[in-house]
């Protein structure tokens, strides 16, 4: 046989599915790894989705999305952040954000444009860039700098080919959110250098004491940046895999391209059931808001009285703890943990080089869980 494509052959596999795999296996496992909320879809969403299959819309929609729910998307974007895209031509509903992701790098990248990464970040940004042709300039970020690039940083990253940088706040995994100003020094860097921005804020409804900033809002940023959201995490959708991009019309008509060839477009049922979240769920972010902030406390001071010294996330719901205190290196400490103890944590090295000697713990499941948890983990640190 000949051999597969060259390219998909320098993509990893996604660190993360092998602890998915490892757990399917095992019984009595507490996890802190699935970066998934453990509430059930609010059932006036569900109940949109069953309405829309009782009444027979069954068929395809535009490629674009439905036009209700891409308006509906646009009048929230509107009302909350000051922004202004076309419904008709500036909106793309897709299968999940990562789509999103795919799509974006797809259409923008030709073979050898270098995409800046800071790291430590979601693992399909570097795989997707690939993909996609092109080659992932990565930043290592560290505790010491809050988990942020600096500018300088991004300087040094700069060279000739760059045609992008990609931004994740709040991140996943580290919940860390960035600060309006230096988002806006990014901005400003991006606009001397005529970079397109992506910004996955898919955890943007999810942030505790500080205001989100939302990149496109940001002066001179609208033109040059592809905004990625969906419904997964701030409306507990996962399953339903459904996001959006919005984007100037050239960009999105690039995006769309490529979207009705491969996936034609979003499920129906999904887009009508977002449809009721979008313009009904605030209510049920804020209830599902309200119970990760008490997760977040009881996890973050549980590590930290455990002896993992870890800092409260600013966004997402991750907490992202050292364990360098172990000697362990992160993956040695995931296994370790997941086999001696039955507790899922992700070495922080999923994530970048930069994140080895933490995990990322992930507190979207109950108090309850999160407490046992803990009580495991510091038995297995007892050990030694």
């Amino acid at each position: 046989m000949k051999p597969i494509s060259r390219v998909v052959g320098t993509v990893p596999a996604s660190g993360i599915r092998k602890y998915f795999d490892l757990v399917s296996q095992l019984s009595d496992v507490v996890t802190l790894g699935v970066g998934e909320p453990d509430f059930v879809t609010p059932w006036h969403i569900r109940e949109a989705a069953i309405y829309s299959i009782e009444h027979g819309y069954t068929s395809y929609t535009s490629n674009y999305g439905i036009i209700e729910l891409r308006r509906a998307i646009a009048e929230k974007l509107r009302q909350e952040e000051g922004i202004g895209y076309d419904p008709a031509t500036q909106i793309l509903i897709t299968v999940g954000i990562s789509e999103g992701m795919d799509l974006t790098l797809r259409a923008i990248v030709n073979p050898g444009d270098e995409i800046i990464i800071p790291e430590p970040c979601f693992v399909s940004y570097e795989a997707c860039t690939i993909l996609a042709g092109g080659t992932p300039v990565t930043i290592p970020t560290s505790a010491a700098t809050g988990w942020r690039p600096t500018l300088d940083q991004i300087k040094n990253a700069l060279s000739d080919r760059t045609k992008a940088i990609i931004l994740g706040f709040p991140s996943n995994p580290t919940g860390v959110t960035m600060p309006r100003e230096e988002l806006q020094r990014i901005v400003d860097l991006a606009v001397e250098h005529d970079l397109y921005i992506i910004s996955d804020e898919i955890y943007a409804k999810l942030i505790y004491e500080e205001q989100h900033t939302c990149v496109p809002a940001l002066k001179g940023a609208y033109d040059r940046t592809i905004y990625l959201n969906g419904f997964s995490k701030a409306y507990a959708m996962t399953g339903w895999r459904l996001g959006y991009a919005c984007a100037n019309a050239e960009i999105i008509e690039a995006m769309m391209k490529i979207h009705q060839y491969t996936m034609m477009c979003a499920s129906t049922m999904a887009q009508m059931a977002a449809i009721e979240a979008i313009k009904s769920g605030d209510p049920d972010i804020a209830e599902m808001l309200e119970e990760y902030t008490q997760r977040r406390r009881v996890i973050v001071e549980g590590l930290n009285r455990i002896g993992l010294e870890c800092d409260y996330p600013g966004g997402a719901f991750y907490a992202f703890p050292s364990i360098k205190s172990t000697g362990l290196s992160s993956e040695e400490f995931a296994d370790k943990l997941l086999m001696d103890q039955r507790v899922l944590v992700v070495p922080g090295s999923t994530f970048g080089e930069c994140g080895e000697g933490y995990v990322r713990c992930c507190y979207a499941t109950s108090i309850e869980k999160i407490e046992e948890a803990l009580t495991r983990m510091e038995r297995f640190l007892a050990k030694g």
